[in-house]
């Protein structure tokens, strides 16, 4: 009985008591998705299309295949990400009605994340060599964050978005985000009409 009592005490003494620091409940951190972002480089476009333009190598292209898909429509596609830039090409055929209605269908497709978007912000872009687009960009949890159109005026019209085909919450896809519109302007900045 003594040897029982005497192991009974000495186990109480030997636990002891936690502090007040290690009784104290602390929250986990936020995690974050872990981001591989490569270096940007870029590769042109194969030839058989009205333009060309330079992508990223971290990319494929595919052919569009919606049923309405005109010839030249596409995904520049990034595996890595599961997103794509999705690209459709009309000819303005000279037809200043025609390219205004193509604008204003741009905007509309755009104004269509305003229940989601917390912003939505376009402005014109100008490249290296004086041509001009139109980009718009949108915040909050939308799935295209970044559209734009690019024209001659006349003969050729070319609307891209970025398209994010995952759940995850923008804030946490802002690197990839960030990637896919970096590849959209150097897409736009070397354009060129045929």
């Amino acid at each position: 009985m003594r040897l029982f009592l005497l192991g009974f005490i000495l186990t109480l003494f030997s636990c002891g008591t936690a502090s007040e620091e290690e009784n104290t409940a602390m929250p986990r951190p936020k995690g974050f998705h872990v981001m591989d972002i490569p270096s940007h480089q870029y590769q042109s476009l194969e030839k058989g299309h009205p333009f060309s333009f330079e992508l990223s190598k971290q990319a494929v292209i595919k052919k569009d295949t919606f049923a309405l898909a005109e010839p030249h429509w596409m995904y520049i596609y990034y595996p890595r990400w599961d997103a794509f830039i999705q690209l459709t090409y009309k000819s303005v055929e000279g037809d200043r009605k025609r390219l205004d209605k193509m604008i204003r269908d741009s905007y509309v497709l755009a104004s269509k994340h305003q229940m989601k978007a917390n912003r939505i912000e376009d402005a014109i872009l100008t490249t290296r060599d004086g041509r001009k687009a139109t980009v718009i960009e949108l915040e909050g949890e939308v799935a295209t964050p970044f559209q734009f159109f690019a024209t001659d005026s006349t003969t050729h019209f070319l609307r891209g978005a970025v398209y994010l085909n995952t759940a995850t919450k923008n804030d946490s896809l802002a690197p990839v985000i960030r990637y896919l519109k970096q590849d959209a302007i150097h897409l736009i900045q070397t354009l060129r009409w045929k």
